[in-house]
């Protein structure tokens, strides 16, 4: 059980009432307040937090019914007992009692033992209900980070395979870093709520991982692939993508999306399935945006890189063509918060 001082309030237009009740309860080392109407005592009740509260019912202006109905309109005190004294023992006035919330009902005149029971009754019940709270509380805030724990790490794998992928040919460190957060800023540019453009921005650094199933001698082949070996290549995208279809984990379940399409293209001629303009998910279309726009602007085995009048010219020129028109016009009408966000993740030199 919880040692601590309880704090009552005593409600009651009677100040000798207050006395009597006061002279009893005072003894148990409790730390009393009181009030005479309810006005006052709702006044005291939003200041501080109160364990019980002894409440008068036949008061002028605000009786005791009022004051309890609009006492556990308060957050804080759903839970806190309202002990009704009151000379009214009828049936009918019982039973509003408890209706409106209270949790005990003792008549005047009252006796002291019978009052002094059910105060100590009803504070051991809070006190124990409080306990139970604060391990209910401290359970919550560690499953808030065990799964917060979950999360960061389900990151730090994604990340991690997605270098796995790049790092097998000689592509730029930060790829994927840059890749992520270009995808996460098309995504909320394109409306998407701010959760689901993070799920995109942790997947997408997934868009390659087909690749660790390709030759060494046809992904750091200098220059361009004969047909045979382009036709290998494309296989990067269905294999990434049945290397996660089966995971129900929102961020892997993104990831084989981002996987299978970000080498479609909006007119058809992409692959692995030519589909076309929205019949491609839109996850595919903003990572096949960030991952061209980041590629051109870094050196590759089979290129040098370029220069962004270049880069520039061809997304406008792949507007309706490569790339979905509407992102296009979003990542140009959006171009300093892209290179923004280049220079902070460039590679070193």
């Amino acid at each position: 059980m919880i040692q601590r001082q309880f704090k009552l309030l005593i409600v009651d237009d009677n100040p000798k009432n207050i006395q009597v009740v006061a002279g009893i309860l005072g003894k148990q080392g409790y730390d009393l307040s009181f009030s005479t109407s309810g006005k006052q005592a709702l006044e005291l009740i939003a200041e501080n937090l109160y364990d019980l509260i002894l409440l008068d019912i036949m008061m002028p202006d605000m009786d005791g019914y009022e004051v309890c109905k609009k006492l556990k309109m308060i957050d804080k005190y759903h839970e806190v007992p309202v002990i009704f004294l009151t000379a009214r023992n009828d049936e009918e006035s019982i039973v509003r009692a408890f209706d409106i919330g209270g949790q005990d009902f003792v008549t005047k005149p009252f006796r002291v033992a019978e009052l002094l029971a059910r105060v100590k009754t009803h504070l051991r019940l809070k006190a124990f209900e409080d306990s139970q709270q604060e391990i209910i509380d401290e359970a919550v805030e560690e499953l808030k980070n065990l799964n917060q724990e979950i999360i960061d790490t389900q990151k730090e794998v994604v990340y991690t395979m997605g270098s796995i992928a790049e790092t097998r040919s000689p592509e730029t460190g930060l790829h994927v870093k840059r890749v992520a957060e270009y995808s996460k800023l098309l995504a909320l540019l394109s409306g998407v709520s701010l959760e689901e453009a993070e799920i995109i921005k942790m997947a997408s650094p997934m868009h390659d991982i087909g690749k660790v199933a390709i030759p060494d001698s046809i992904l750091n082949k200098p220059g361009k692939h004969n047909e045979d070996e382009f036709e290998i290549m494309k296989t990067h995208a269905q294999i990434g993508y049945e290397m996660l279809k089966h995971s129900e984990r929102p961020i892997l379940k993104t990831a084989a999306i981002i996987a299978i399409e970000h080498h479609e293209k909006w007119d058809g001629t992409g692959y692995p399935h030519s589909k076309k303009a929205e019949n491609i998910h839109l996850y595919g279309r903003i990572t096949a945006l960030a991952d061209v726009f980041d590629a051109l602007g870094s050196r590759r085995c089979y290129k040098e890189i370029w220069q962004d009048d270049q880069i520039f010219a061809l997304l406008k020129e792949q507007s309706g063509k490569h790339f979905d028109p509407d992102l296009i016009k979003l990542f140009f009408d959006n171009l300093d918060k892209f290179m923004e966000i280049r220079e902070k993740f460039k590679d070193e030199v």
